[in-house]
């Protein structure tokens, strides 16, 4: 299998390696984006920059478009409309080996047919470099995206024989290690306990620390609050609000677009909303 992705992200052509950003520099643009699915609009109308350096959460109730706008800023579903840019040009003009080195997808599930060791699930994710020039490098990326997930000691079991929370970070591990410059998580955290949580959250940081633009989808606020650069609250397929969570988590938004009550205090310690339910 692994060989097989080698011969296939080889393609047809040579392949031209990604240049790094610098923080702050656009590295996705959605203008104007429409998506359609199931004869509907899922998004319509959304402007969303992605930024080298930063960490965007997508955060907004079930059905309002999240999962869908990761999914078309990696390419993955086409725009109806509008226009969507990956490293300055729109993903047709990119093979799927370029696009593969400039930005990293983690879906919100990973599964696999066959019974792959993980240390094969996470070397999948240097395929996109073999036969360029950092193709040497994949034993210290391999080794990094392992620890940083603490999954080192999982790299002999088979991915298959982990639990739903271990090979979500063997997934997260596999992302890390494709060392690509847009990294877009959805909902890395679902299926992970509070401290593991805080580690994947804290590897997002590290990342867009080093310039990397990492966009996550969330569920939870004080998450998003207190990781975040910023966050895009999407309500029924558009952007209702963006910007950094301090400005945009407001009680009033927060009520209507999640139609429940809530309240936004300020954390006793670090000034980050803090995003509570209002109870009877």
């Amino acid at each position: 299998m692994t060989s097989y992705l080698t011969t296939l992200l080889r393609g047809p052509r040579a392949r031209s390696l990604p240049e790094r950003y610098a923080p702050g520099d656009p590295v996705a643009e959605a203008r104007a984006l429409r998506v359609d699915l199931g004869g509907r609009a899922v998004l319509s109308g959304v402007d969303l920059t992605v930024r080298a350096g930063e960490v965007l959460a997508l955060v907004g109730p079930n059905g309002a478009g999240k999962s869908t706008l990761l999914a078309a800023l990696a390419a993955d579903l086409p725009a109806g409309s509008g226009e969507l840019l990956i490293h300055g040009r729109p993903p047709a003009a990119w093979s799927a080996p370029e696009l593969a080195l400039r930005r990293a997808l983690l879906p919100q599930s990973a599964t696999l047919s066959f019974p792959f060791p993980v240390a094969d699930v996470v070397r999948m994710g240097r395929a996109p470099w073999a036969g360029t020039e950092r193709e040497d490098e994949d034993d210290a990326v391999i080794a990094a995206a392992l620890a940083a997930t603490e999954t080192t000691a999982f790299t002999a079991r088979p991915f298959a024989a982990l639990s739903g929370g271990e090979r979500a970070r063997v997934a997260l591990a596999r992302v890390l290690a494709q060392s690509a410059q847009l990294l877009l998580l959805d909902e890395p955290t679902a299926a992970l306990d509070l401290r593991h949580q805080e580690l994947v959250l804290r590897v997002c940081r590290e990342r867009a620390a080093a310039g990397d633009a990492v966009v996550v989808v969330l569920h939870d606020l004080g998450l998003a609050a207190a990781h975040a650069d910023r966050a895009a609250v999407l309500h029924g397929g558009r952007v209702t609000a963006a910007g950094p969570p301090a400005e945009v988590f407001t009680g009033p938004l927060l009520s209507e677009v999640y139609q429940h009550p809530v309240e936004v205090l300020p954390h006793p310690g670090s000034g980050a909303p803090l995003v509570v339910p209002v109870r009877s």
